[in-house]
């Protein structure tokens, strides 16, 4: 392909997004493909000669397009969103056409000055005081990585970086029984080992409880053990519950612990004024994960990470080769020294452009809309007699379960694990579901880039009556 064929094949490419970003209702969300569909249909060997982007398209088309599930659909429920933008998704486009490696200051000046201001706009906009100092990661499971080595380095004074880690080390890390699994993933690279991660009972709102998590560590203390780290959930996975930031705060003051909150999603409410009491507390943390890519517009990935203490960041993940190095010294950042990756996308051009294209105002105004949209069904969910509402929605996620009466409990999981799959199997929406208090339990998150409340209410239509017409176990 040379530069002409790119200029006619770009514009058409443009055009193909443009149609499919229009007619996304027409898709089903979900992919109906069976395991193995996609692979079966694709040639066993590579080209041996060029062939024309006409035919690549076609078969995209016919081959790659059934099988994907459609994320920005604004019926797509499920999980938590990656969301896109038209502006992130031209910012992408100018990223991937820079193609730059931006390691260092001096591989792409305005890749690193550019991320400095955005990270200190983020800051602003969400609030946080200017002792913490931002930079963007790949996603939450990295950031929290990050803040565990960073943990694991102050714990150990560095020797763990030059030694390994030692039995006598003997570290600990404290999370809630509802914290994400990526803790768990974390852990585990960073050499703690699963046993070491404790978790913490959490109370009727899947909260953790602040006297359960000061018990733990003195248990450890007295076992010997070397309490190291908290990590504190802005919002959980399964529930999005708010650990009480105030107290587990204290408790990290007094035994000296490394405080990281993770608000990967419900981070980014934080924009809203109104909102800001549930991160209360946020000031006595070490480190903060919110990702922009979940519910700030922003296409995958895109992870704001913010630390208060630089210095043990950088000095947790430097290493100065000789190749490396570079005349301006310590008058610039190089974040190849701010985390785990040497390499580095220019991420911070599409979050500048949504935020450039949105405005403080534009941003404040949607989330508004997504936590009043959730709100409306969860009331819904509320005065139906033969739903339930499983745990609170302070945010844009409701977890709810069909519950009709006069069945056990068993047979209430089996029913709504069919109803699941009912609904994702007809392609109009996708939910995905979670386990509260040992209970199968629908999860519904508003949070896609382009769903109204017309859509929540075509949701919640579904979701009852495909409920009420199922056969129920008598």
């Amino acid at each position: 392909m040379d530069l002409k064929e790119f200029n006619e094949n770009g514009h058409k490419l443009i055009d193909w997004i443009t149609e499919y970003l229009q007619t996304l209702e027409s898709y089903p969300v979900k992919s109906p493909l069976q395991p193995g569909e996609v692979k079966k249909a694709l040639p066993i060997h590579p080209p041996e000669r060029p062939e024309e982007w006409e035919s690549q398209m076609s078969d995209f088309e016919k081959i790659i397009l059934p099988g994907m599930t459609h994320w920005q659909h604004p019926r797509f429920f499920a999980y938590f969103p990656a969301n896109n933008s038209y502006p992130s998704i031209l910012g992408e486009l100018l990223t991937a056409a820079m193609g730059a490696q931006c390691m260092s200051w001096q591989t792409s000046p305005a890749a690193t000055e550019l991320e400095e201001r955005v990270m200190e706009w983020l800051r602003e906009l969400i609030g946080l005081p200017e002792t913490f100092t931002g930079v963007i990661e790949e996603t939450a499971t990295s950031s929290t990585l990050c803040a565990i080595l960073s943990a694991r380095e102050r714990a150990t004074s560095f020797l763990s970086n030059e030694e390994g880690l030692k039995a006598s080390h003997r570290l600990r890390v404290y999370c809630s029984q509802e914290a994400h699994s990526s803790i768990e993933k974390d852990v585990k690279i960073a050499g703690i080992g699963r046993k070491n991660l404790c978790k913490i009972p959490v109370d009727s709102a899947y909260a953790m409880i602040p006297e359960e998590l000061e018990k733990a560590v003195q248990r450890d203390l007295a076992a010997g053990l070397h309490p190291m780290a908290v990590i504190a959930a802005l919002g959980t996975t399964g529930s999005t519950a708010l650990d009480p930031l105030v107290p587990l705060g204290r408790i990290c003051k007094e035994h000296n612990l490394w405080f990281h909150v993770d608000g990967a999603y419900a981070g980014s409410a934080l924009l809203l004024p109104e909102m800001r009491h549930i991160a209360a507390g946020i000031e006595e943390a070490d480190s903060f994960v919110f990702n922009p890519h979940k519910w700030l517009f922003t296409n995958f990935d895109l992870s704001a990470y913010f630390v208060k203490d630089v210095s043990t960041l950088i000095r947790t993940f430097e290493i100065l080769p000789e190749y490396l190095k570079t005349a301006e010294g310590d008058r610039v950042i190089n974040y190849r020294d701010w985390g785990i990756a040497l390499g580095r996308r220019f991420r911070a051009l599409k979050l500048w452009m949504v935020l450039r294209t949105y405005g403080a105002e534009g941003l404040r105004e949607t989330l508004r809309n997504h936590i009043r949209w959730a709100a409306w069904l969860r009331e819904r969910v509320e005065k139906a007699p033969d739903f339930e509402l499983m745990a609170p929605a302070p945010l844009s996620t409701v977890c709810f379960r069909f519950r009709p009466a006069g069945i056990d409990e068993t047979q209430i999981d089996r029913i709504n694990n069919i109803l699941m799959e009912k609904l994702n199997g007809s392609g109009f929406l996708y939910l995905t579901h979670t386990k509260l208090n040992g209970r199968f339990t629908l999860r519904l998150v508003v949070a896609q880039t382009h769903v109204t409340k017309r859509h929540v209410e075509e949701a919640w239509e579904a979701v009852s009556s495909t409920a009420r017409s199922l056969p129920v176990p008598s």
